[in-house]
């Protein structure tokens, strides 16, 4: 049995900021060091710096749209009464990642009880927001410096082209570690979950990943749909060769 967990909006909005960070940074990185030796060549790759510079616009552009777009996907949602709060830090975070640390140092048989986002996907998410405030504003403040001189000094737009570049090779850092890893290189997912791209978690992997919203999942459906809960519960037991009773794992 499988469940949906993103819609296909949040997937094309998920799928559109990839490539446009992808794009941001192979285009950003030969201009942060631009005086190394070794972007020449990167340069050649496209023809010209003017033209991996115009690519760098058009990944920005895309990236910016994608934002705007899921600022106004999030009203649509609320309109719609399918808007969550869940994305929000909580304190049972701050329990999970206690949890979690007792589990990796060997104090805990298992891991963290995750709800429906655990704690790195809520990292995950709100570091978007962060980094397209701190990129997207300094961006822009370069890619219009005539309009940005009428409202600031001079000084405030070259401290804006150092922040955009730190900024962004800090970001670059944790996709390609913290994220990838989380996704793509952990051996659990190896070489990557596939929800991203169909928008369905399978059975195995929510209860194992997320048992908190497996629990409630289950609560719901004894109620709403007792065929599919005892379906579960069967299969559950069947796993783990004992008595099941959907509740969490204290």
């Amino acid at each position: 049995m499988q469940f949906e967990r993103l819609d296909w909006q949040q997937r094309l909005q998920h799928l559109t900021m990839m490539i446009s960070f992808m794009i941001c940074s192979m285009t950003g990185v030969p201009i942060k060091f631009s005086h190394a030796p070794w972007t020449h060549k990167i340069v050649a790759l496209y023809g010209g710096f003017d033209n991996m510079f115009y690519f760098h616009l058009f990944g920005a552009a895309l990236m910016l749209s994608t934002s705007l777009y899921h600022l106004i996907y999030l009203p649509i949602t609320a309109a719609m009464g399918t808007f969550t709060l869940e994305m929000i830090p909580g304190p049972r975070d701050v329990t999970n990642i206690a949890d979690n640390i007792k589990y990796f140092t060997g104090s805990r048989k298992k891991p963290a009880n995750f709800d429906k986002y655990s704690y790195i996907e809520k990292f995950d998410y709100l570091a978007v927001f962060w980094g397209m405030m701190a990129i997207g504003l300094t961006g822009l403040m370069m890619w219009f410096p005539d309009v940005s001189a009428k409202y600031v000094p001079r000084y405030i737009v070259d401290i804006a082209r150092v922040a955009h570049s730190d900024e962004a090779v800090l970001a670059i850092i944790v996709i390609f570690i913290w994220h990838f890893y989380n996704v793509h290189m952990n051996p659990k997912f190896f070489p990557a979950s596939n929800h991203w791209i169909n928008g369905i978690l399978p059975t195995h992997e929510l209860k194992e990943e997320h048992p908190a919203q497996y629990a409630k999942l289950l609560e719901k459906l004894k109620y709403e749909t007792p065929s599919v809960y005892e379906t579960l519960i069967a299969q559950d037991r069947e796993e783990a060769g004992e008595h099941f009773t959907g509740r969490e794992d204290r």
